[in-house]
């Protein structure tokens, strides 16, 4: 009687196992050092950033042990999280800031299979005149895109599952600083109607100083 009861009482917060990690949640909020984007801004792609994000969808996939969280924002924007070894603060390792830049739509399965097998894993990509360079070492000039499956939690809890094939790039811009470029290839199924896309992120590397999450 008593397990029914606090069952159902959990059962009425939909939020309740949605993915979290740095105090960043579903329906949370957190803001970036203003100055931060002053100093950086300028050189990056993306222009009039905003520093304050409410977070209103969150993903997570799992990489052979590494876990990768994704808090989807109001600004077009999401914020992501590596933690190796475990999901808790002490096993993050990295934390960017993206904000989506292009959506391209994949409309046969040659233009498909040429984004996995000759485009995203290249040496280097160009955005808007800039040269990126491939983060992910590889023993031949071609990098096959790393395979993730991210399932993504809305404002009522509700999931969806994507297959992603992403490649990480990017480019220093003084000051120590680098500019990332985050390619996805994704795929997603629907009553048997299968969608793909490309999505196009550019994004930066956050401190902990850099970053202050609010509940």
């Amino acid at each position: 009687m008593l397990g029914s009861f606090f069952k159902n009482k959990q059962d009425k917060n939909p939020l309740a196992h949605t993915p979290s990690v740095m105090g960043l949640r579903l329906g949370g909020s957190f803001e970036i050092d203003p100055l931060l984007m002053k100093m950086t801004e300028s050189h990056l792609i993306i222009e009039g950033a905003a520093t304050s994000y409410i977070i209103k969808a969150a993903g997570i996939a799992e990489l052979d042990g590494t876990f990768i969280f994704r808090f989807y924002t109001d600004d077009d924007a999401f914020i992501q999280v590596i933690t190796e070894g475990g999901k808790s603060e002490e096993h993050v390792v990295d934390v960017k800031l993206f904000h989506f830049y292009d959506t391209q739509d994949v409309a046969s399965q040659a233009v498909w299979d040429d984004l996995l097998y000759k485009k995203i894993g290249k040496e280097s990509y160009a955005l808007e005149g800039y040269n990126f360079q491939r983060v992910w070492t590889s023993t031949s000039d071609y990098h096959n895109p790393v395979y993730v499956q991210e399932k993504t939690y809305d404002a009522d809890g509700d999931a969806s599952v994507t297959d992603q094939f992403i490649m990480l790039f990017e480019r220093p811009i003084g000051d120590g600083h680098t500019e990332s470029l985050f390619l996805s290839a994704e795929e997603t199924e629907e009553n048997g109607n299968l969608t793909r896309c490309l999505v196009l992120s550019t994004g930066i590397t956050l401190t902990p100083s850099q970053l202050t999450v609010h509940g």
